[in-house]
């Protein structure tokens, strides 16, 4: 089960992946500070579940652009000249 998906645009900066990593161990410390190891053990596994996923195997895809569609020259059309003539000014 993949919780982060190191493909997804978002993740493509490095202060991005740094920032959420940093948070993780940040708030460890401070629940370890704070005297409540449970949180400071589940806020330190999920910094070091997103290091391994945003820097061990992070592995980022070149972005892929779209082809562009062209017509084959049998669709080609010729385009329907527009006859109207302008509207001209009329004195009052």
């Amino acid at each position: 089960m993949q919780l982060i998906d190191p493909n997804h645009p978002a993740y493509r900066r490095l202060w991005v992946r740094v920032a959420i990593v940093a948070v993780c161990f940040g708030w460890a410390a401070f629940e370890i500070v704070g005297g409540d190891p449970f949180w400071a053990v589940l806020s330190a596994a999920a910094g070091a579940y997103s290091f391994y996923m945003l820097f061990w195997t992070f592995n980022p895809q070149p972005e892929v652009a779209a082809p562009t569609v062209e017509p084959d020259a049998d669709d080609e059309e010729e385009p329907a000249e527009i006859t109207a003539e302008k509207p001209t000014k009329q004195p009052d």
